[in-house]
């Protein structure tokens, strides 16, 4: 089952690069962050590739949806006991595994009131995996995190001390949700330096390889086990008017 997850930055400005994608690689599923449009505006066209959606859309900012191949059922929009005016949480079940497309906060600046939701956000998201990991099912939570977990997912990291994606609290929060049981697929499978699934569009970033990987497909310990190859495709980030992360994919047997 091929599972990949992607920041599109406007589901809409992207909809020949997400066509193209869908065409040439059949994901099973793709989760979708920051999709900047409502559920009525989303592309129908989608439908018309085979996919079954579930949308938790916002007009201009944000979004999350779940394409998937087979039935969706079992939708949750919004991070459960979590009070959020913002559209960053979908979760579903499909065709035997649990998926949610997650769009974390960015943060802006250290220590800022955007930070303190970025932590907040970090802290229910944690609550909930707590809870999904009592369900006993292949889960696998794949979105924008943004978050680099370590030095290693870095471009400079003397640069990036201390900033946003790559600040102590944020690694923490990060890392808490690992710790509880789940599985960075990326780092996992991965034996040297770390792809990079981000590049800022400024200062010829992507030409530069200047990226970070904050995008992250993140197993329960049933996914994991089930775990075969990873892929991180960057090409489509250096395609015209490409959005600034490249999609990070998952397959697993059977």
């Amino acid at each position: 089952m091929k599972i990949v997850t992607w920041n599109v930055n406007s589901v809409r400005a992207r909809l020949p690069h997400v066509e193209d994608f869908l065409k040439d690689h059949q994901p099973d599923v793709l989760l979708l962050q920051e999709l900047k449009c409502e559920k009525y505006a989303f592309p129908l066209s989608l439908e018309e590739f085979g996919y079954n959606c579930a949308v938790f859309g916002q007009k201009t900012y944000n979004g999350v949806a779940i394409l998937s191949k087979y039935p969706i059922e079992d939708v949750q929009m919004g991070i459960p006991n979590f009070e959020d005016g913002s559209s960053r949480y979908i979760e579903a079940f499909t065709n035997g595994v649990r998926v949610a497309s997650v769009y974390v906060p960015n943060g802006q600046e250290i220590d800022s009131a955007a930070y303190m939701y970025k932590l907040n956000f970090f802290q229910a998201l944690y609550n909930h995996a707590q809870y999904l990991l009592t369900l006993d099912e292949q889960i696998v939570i794949g979105g924008d995190f943004n978050v680099a977990p370590t030095d290693d997912d870095v471009y400079n990291p003397v640069l990036w001390k201390n900033q946003v994606l790559c600040s102590t609290r944020e690694r923490e929060a990060f890392r808490k949700i690992v710790y509880a049981g789940f599985t960075d697929a990326i780092a996992q499978s991965t034996q040297g330096p770390m792809p990079y699934t981000w590049w800022n569009y400024r200062q010829g970033a992507f030409a530069k390889d200047g990226g970070l990987r904050i995008d992250h497909l993140l197993l329960s310990p049933q996914a994991a086990d089930s775990l075969n190859t990873t892929t991180v495709h960057r090409y489509m980030r250096g395609l015209e008017k490409a959005s600034d992360h490249a999609p990070v994919e998952v397959t697993l047997k059977n």
